[in-house]
């Protein structure tokens, strides 16, 4: 999974999330470095810091998309109307690869669409 935040005290919503992530998800393996990069796909005067962790699970790939929307709604994230693709966010959980699976449907795809567009996911790769 990649957790990104640009929003508030950046370090504890990452802290945060792994909290709610093994509460409700599973076990966390292992942790990438966290970097700080630029906005992608939007402007903010906000930096991010990401980090990738692995995360040991028995939910099902849809299963674990609905508990991570509620995990980001739980910290506070919300969708504001905007112009611009993207936003300034609490916390973003995304899920880059889930096992080996391929799998693609309206609300989830795997391997993670953007996995390799983004160049700071290359830098923290596990």
């Amino acid at each position: 999974m990649l957790l990104g935040t640009n929003l508030n005290d950046r370090e504890k919503n990452l802290r945060t999330a792994q909290i709610y992530i093994e509460k409700e998800i599973g076990a966390i393996g292992e942790k990438s470095k966290i970097i700080e990069t630029k906005p992608e796909g939007f402007i903010s005067e906000n930096d991010f810091l990401n980090q990738i962790i692995v995360v040991n699970s028995e939910l099902s790939p849809v299963s674990t998309l609905k508990i991570i929307k509620q995990i980001e709604s739980k910290m506070g994230r919300v969708y504001l109307p905007t112009q611009q693709n993207y936003q300034d966010r609490i916390i973003d959980i995304d899920i880059l690869f889930f096992n080996r699976i391929s799998f693609e449907s309206s609300i989830l795809t795997l391997p993670h669409h953007q996995i390799f567009s983004r160049k700071f996911v290359k830098k923290i790769m596990i």
